[in-house]
Formats: C-alpha cells, structure tokens, sequence
C-alpha cells in the first residue's frame, strides 16, 4: 500500500468529502481497526485524518484469537515480543496527539482472553485506549478484562458480541424480545466489570 493509498482508506472511513456541495462523511465511522503490520507508512495516513477530524485508530496488539501467539508472542533480537514491540508502536504514533482524557488517537486491540498480557500492556502503554474484544463468547470473563483499566478506571472499552446479540438464546425467551434481553446482558456485564474493576492489585 502506497502513502496515497492510505491516505484514501484514511479519508474514506474517518474523513469528509464534498458531493454536489455538500460535506459528508461516507462511512461516518469514529474509528477504525487497522493492522500495524506495514508500519509507519501504513498507519501516518490515518493520523493525519484523525488529528483533522477527532478520530480515531485501533491498532492489532494482542488478538483474542487462539493462534495470536504464533506471531505475536514471538521475541525479536531485543528480547520484546511482537505484540509489545507493537504497543510501544502506538504509543509513540499517539504521543503527538493527546486528547483531554490523556489517551491519544491510537488506541490498541488487547485481547480479553489474555488477561496476563493485558495487564502487561496497560502498565507500558498509559497513553494508549485499548479496545478489548473476547469477552463472553470466546471465553473473556470481567476478572480477565479488569487489567485492562488505568486506576481511575477508564482506558478501555470492552467488546461482547454474539454474547449481547444473542442473549435471548441464553435466556430461554422469546425472538421478539431480543432487544430487552440485549440491554439486560448489557447492565449485566457492565455491573459485573465494575465489580472487578475496584478488586485490581488485591489479589
């Protein structure tokens, strides 16, 4: 991929155009999951456009999927792993561009079903949101995604999918009350990450 052709990915998702006179966003996406596999020249693009229209990017680090660790858990020369060579990636891409909250634009994808790893990357990376999918469906529990948050207990937002969506499966209830049983998964996993997220450290 080319600086250009980034950069046209980039406007796409993230940025504006004007079709017959008018500016709009043609995804009209907040932020968009990117792997960092290319490098900087892959990823520069993207921080132009965030930095121009308050967005943001979301990084591969640590995936929740099983395989992850054949690539990622590797070490370099260094000594680092592939995944926290990678986070220390977007924590310097970010560091030009710092929001109110103290995260930048360029946020990582951590994994929920790695909580050591999780815990490990929080600690190097204070500037760096995480987004953490796994949790639910693919085994991630609210004690696994706890490392995940700063002591103030922001820095993260944790992704549940078929857990949510197909929480009326679980209930035993009818399809038509499929939203009502999304929202009560919802409260409950929300409830039950907050529990977790004040016990950090005691253990």
């Amino acid at each position: 991929m080319t600086f250009e052709e980034a950069k046209a990915y980039a406007k796409a998702h993230l940025g504006t155009t004007d079709i017959e006179g008018k500016t709009v966003s043609p995804f009209g996406a907040d932020a968009l999951t990117v792997n960092g596999y290319l490098g900087t020249d892959g990823v520069k693009p993207l921080l132009e456009i965030c930095k121009e229209n308050d967005k943001g990017i979301f990084v591969l680090v640590k995936t929740s999927n099983p395989s992850s660790g054949e690539l990622q858990d590797r070490k370099l020369d260094d000594g680092m792993s592939v995944y926290r060579t990678m986070g220390d990636m977007c924590e310097n891409w970010g560091a030009a561009d710092m929001g109110e909250s103290g995260y930048s634009c360029v946020g990582a994808v951590v994994g929920a079903t790695y909580p050591e790893q999780l815990g490990e990357l929080r600690e190097a990376l204070p500037s760096t949101f995480f987004l953490v999918p796994g949790y639910g469906a693919q085994g991630g529990g609210a004690k696994d995604v706890a490392p995940a948050f700063d002591k103030n207990g922001l820095g993260a937002i944790i992704n549940s999918s078929r857990g949510i969506m197909c929480a009326w499966k679980k209930e035993g209830c009818a399809p038509e009350e499929y939203a009502q049983a999304a929202r009560r998964e919802a409260l409950r996993m929300r409830d039950e990450i907050i529990s977790f997220i004040g016990k950090i450290g005691q253990d």
